[in-house]
């Protein structure tokens, strides 16, 4: 049960832990984002993980998106169920279940997934041509990431060729995505190892053409790279996604300055055991802490230290007394596991809360 609050009630009146949207915050970061791709050679397509909720992905349209990445099928099903028609599935979609639901998905909307092997290109085709449906194909490229994808070039081609025999799959590009420069700190290292990894996937295109290949799509990108990845020459698409929340990573990251913090986690002092010592009621159940603790917002000397499953320890070292009772705001360190946490968005503007949305994609990894 999800335990609701009256709209329009303050901060403070709303129940802990909560996840909470700065509804301005996030509206300047879609409006910044989308304000690049106005001007920039390719378009962007962002990535749902972040948000897992259809009303943002609808905004983010609205904005001059040309559609939505998924990491997931169940991902791709609901927000095509919500009226999100043009979705990438940036994952191979494996196994004869999976396989149906995404050949059938592919009847109600403009859904295109990724490859890397075949076999899965076998399996596709033949789902495909059973139930009608011509599905679109990436073949997807290791760039640098070491996870998915074939090597550059020669074995793209071979899968690219594969994926052209079958009526019922139409090739339609490439995919790479160099995850391993987001959180590179130094913008100029980060650009020199960016374009490293776009030469890779940008060379492939260039093979695919030479053999006759029409690669419409070049797939790559995320937020920590967009401005560079994004006016790449020979990328169409970008797949970021934490630029509509940030996190306390990404802040650290040199060339994300316009965007703002608009994802915090909400929490309430609920003992205070000792002098320098407060503890919270957001634990590992509520934070997500693989790339470090949160911060606490808008308190200096207050310093997350420690979580177990249900609390949060603090270190007080600024003077003031936490009561029993006061409450927090928790920036955290990844924003898209921690929204994978929560069943709801709690939204709020000038510190009213305005609305409660679904994260109608939570917990949807299969």
């Amino acid at each position: 049960m999800i335990l609701m609050v009256e709209l329009d009630a303050g901060l403070g009146e709303i129940d802990t832990p909560s996840l909470i949207i700065d509804l301005d915050l996030m509206e300047h970061n879609i409006k910044t984002m989308a304000d690049f791709f106005r001007t920039a050679p390719s378009k962007l397509r962002p990535h749902v993980k972040t948000h897992k909720c259809p009303i943002i992905a609808h905004k983010q349209v609205r904005a001059g998106a040309i559609g939505v990445t998924c990491a997931k099928l169940g991902e791709a099903e609901a927000m095509v169920e919500a009226g999100i028609s043009n979705v990438l599935i940036a994952n191979q979609i494996v196994g004869e279940t999976k396989i149906k639901r995404l050949v059938n998905l592919a009847k109600h909307g403009e859904v295109t997934v990724a490859v890397d092997d075949p076999i899965n290109i076998k399996h596709l085709a033949r789902t495909s041509e059973l139930k009608g449906v011509k599905l679109n194909i990436l073949v997807e490229v290791d760039v640098g990431n070491n996870r998915c994808g074939v090597p550059p070039n020669e074995p793209a081609l071979r899968l690219a060729k594969e994926a052209s025999s079958y009526p019922s799959l139409s090739f339609k590009g490439l995919l790479g995505y160099e995850g391993f420069c987001q959180n590179i700190r130094s913008i100029e290292e980060r650009r020199l190892k960016t374009f490293e990894a776009m030469e890779k996937l940008v060379s492939t295109r260039n093979l695919l053409e030479d053999h006759g290949f029409d690669v419409e799509i070049v797939s790559a990108g995320g937020t920590g790279t967009h401005m560079i990845t994004g006016k790449y020459q020979g990328i169409t698409e970008v797949e970021a996604g934490s630029y509509v929340f940030m996190d306390a990573t990404y802040s650290r990251v040199e060339g994300l300055e316009k965007f703002s913090q608009a994802l915090t986690v909400l929490t309430t002092i609920v003992s205070t055991p000792k002098h320098g010592v407060a503890i919270c009621d957001a634990g590992l159940k509520t934070i997500s802490t693989e790339f470090g603790m949160p911060i606490v917002k808008g308190i200096d000397g207050v310093v997350y230290e420690k979580a177990s499953e249900e609390h949060g320890r603090l270190k007080v070292d600024c003077g003031r007394k936490l009561k029993i009772g006061d409450k927090l705001e928790l920036v955290v360190t990844h924003c898209c596991t921690n929204t994978n946490l929560f069943d709801v968005f709690h939204c709020v503007r000038d510190g009213r809360l305005e609305a409660i949305w679904k994260i109608a994609a939570r917990g949807r990894s299969q």
